[in-house]
């Protein structure tokens, strides 16, 4: 009879222990027992997200933006970890890297996808783009959502475009104004045909190189050109070695925010809304904020007394067009009619 007491006391003891900790935790600020029901999240959900520039850039803030509104929209339960400047994997690795699940995230440059997928290269075309507006519209309607179904047949699927900014050109010579101006030089560019073509029509050399190999490699004189935007001249102080800077606006760099497709379809229904909405509130905030951040840093790089910034004239500008307007037919089986049409009708409207 002892027995059956000493048990039932030693029960009794454990639940109402059970009770009373779940009682403190609830009182104490800031920590709260898992409750699947108020998660709504049955698991814990780890995505390694890798990209290759600073954190101080458009896309590096924007991902550190995003883990934070992850982490707050899921009450901790899914962990977004952000591996900056190609710390994890390059941008010529990290698309083996996600295809094979080391990571679930990456958002490259729309080069490097033109180097996986042709269709990308319709991102390239110079002076395809006039203004931000046009970049929005791409983003947000017909193109954008042609190209992201590409991703599909890769094993990828793409959920959101990020900016960065128009790129411009710098060189470590002299002043690039004219397309005469490129001679002898050799440009450091992502992997895109477009691009070859580009800086060739130009009068320029190329080398393929990753974007965290370009200042050492211009410092050592193995380029003396590139070309960027203000933001990642800025953050990586490119100006120190290259302070001949032309604004041209003739290309636009942006980036695709890519998870590896069997990874987000295995995840649960409210897990993907919630990742979607956080992306949604992200993209909103990093389009304001890459155009501020150029902004800035353009005024920042005009004050530097060593540092020589010219902006292309309309006649110059027409004549960088002229040059370079075979690119659109050297491509078009590449790119394909529709997207070359669907670009055609948005520089009309302009």
């Amino acid at each position: 009879m002892k027995s059956v007491v000493g048990i039932f006391s030693f029960i009794l003891i454990g639940l109402l222990t059970a009770l009373f900790i779940g009682f403190r935790t609830e009182l104490i600020p800031g920590i709260k027992p898992l409750d699947e029901e108020q998660s709504g999240l049955k698991h814990r959900v780890i995505i390694k997200f890798s990209h290759v520039v600073a954190e101080n850039t458009p896309k590096g803030l924007a991902a550190e933006k995003f883990a934070q509104l992850v982490k707050e929209k899921t009450n901790d339960q899914v962990e977004v970890q952000v591996f900056p400047n190609g710390i994890l994997y390059s941008d010529k690795d990290e698309f083996e890297a996600l295809a094979k699940g080391e990571i679930q995230m990456i958002a490259p440059a729309f080069s490097n996808l033109s180097n996986v997928i042709p269709q990308w290269l319709a991102l390239d075309l110079p002076f395809a783009y006039p203004d931000q507006d046009s970049i929005h519209q791409v983003f947000d309607g017909e193109i954008g959502r042609l190209l992201f179904q590409t991703l599909e047949q890769k094993n990828m699927h793409g959920l959101a475009f990020w900016s960065n900014g128009f790129k411009q050109v710098s060189s470590n010579q002299h002043p690039l104004l004219r397309p005469a101006d490129f001679t002898r030089h050799t440009f450091r560019i992502l992997p895109s045909k477009v691009l070859e073509s580009q800086f060739k029509l130009l009068g320029a050399t190329t080398v393929v190189m990753p974007f965290t190999e370009v200042y050492r490699n211009i410092e050592s004189g193995y380029v003396n050109g590139q070309e960027n935007t203000i933001s990642n001249i800025f953050t990586k102080h490119l100006d120190q070695v290259q302070p001949y800077i032309t604004i041209s606006n003739h290309g636009y760099l942006g980036y695709a925010v890519i998870v590896n497709k069997d990874f987000w379809e295995e995840l649960e229904p409210q897990t993907r809304d919630l990742l979607t909405e956080a992306l949604a509130e992200t993209t909103a905030w990093n389009r304001q904020r890459a155009i501020e951040m150029n902004r800035q840093q353009l005024a920042l790089l005009r004050r530097k007394k060593d540092v020589y910034i010219q902006t292309l004239t309309p006649a110059q500008k027409e004549a960088w067009i002229a040059t370079l307007q075979p690119i659109y037919k050297q491509f078009e089986p590449f790119i394909g009619k529709e997207l070359m049409q669907k670009i055609a009708d948005l520089k009309a409207k302009k």
